[in-house]
């Protein structure tokens, strides 16, 4: 069983919880475990808002530029990636992983997405997109299925 999509969304606090029930629906009429979808869809929500919120500047007519979220369900894996077209990661080129993240203190209010995806997910890339810039957070995770999961892997 194979599943893929694609968005293309502004960069705007609304476009995040989209995204998450795009993947949750997805997950769940696949029938993925309920607590597998919620880690992927904790760890999208986070890779989500940092691309809003560091992806880029505004565009000459005024809108803010988008970013792109694919997931691919594909046998008993999901991968997720999220690219923006901001900055990047300092320190990151190309398709180079910045270097481990740094855990925020427990009373930061900023800086804890990164780990929270890391904790969250099987493997993660970050870094940057290879010439045009902007950042790339892909992340994976092994699938576990209800067991009436309609779509299951064979």
């Amino acid at each position: 069983m194979s599943i893929w999509w694609s968005l293309h969304l502004r960069r705007d606090a609304a476009s995040v919880p989209l995204a998450r029930r795009l993947l949750l629906g997805t997950m769940e009429t696949a029938g993925v475990d309920p607590d597998i979808s919620y880690d992927l869809s904790v760890a999208l929500s986070e890779a989500c808002a940092n691309a809003v919120e560091h992806g880029g500047g505004a565009t000459r007519d005024g809108t803010s530029e988008a970013f792109r979220v694919t997931a691919y369900l594909d046998g008993e894996k999901c991968r997720i990636e999220v690219a923006d077209a901001g900055p990047g990661f300092p320190g990151a080129t190309g398709n180079r992983s910045r270097p481990p993240v740094r855990p925020a203190s427990s009373d930061a209010e900023h800086g804890r997405g990164l780990c929270l995806i890391q904790e969250l997910a099987d493997h993660v890339h970050i870094g940057n997109k290879p010439g045009r810039g902007g950042a790339v957070v892909s992340f994976d995770k092994i699938l576990k299925w209800r067991k009436d999961a309609p779509l299951v892997a064979v």
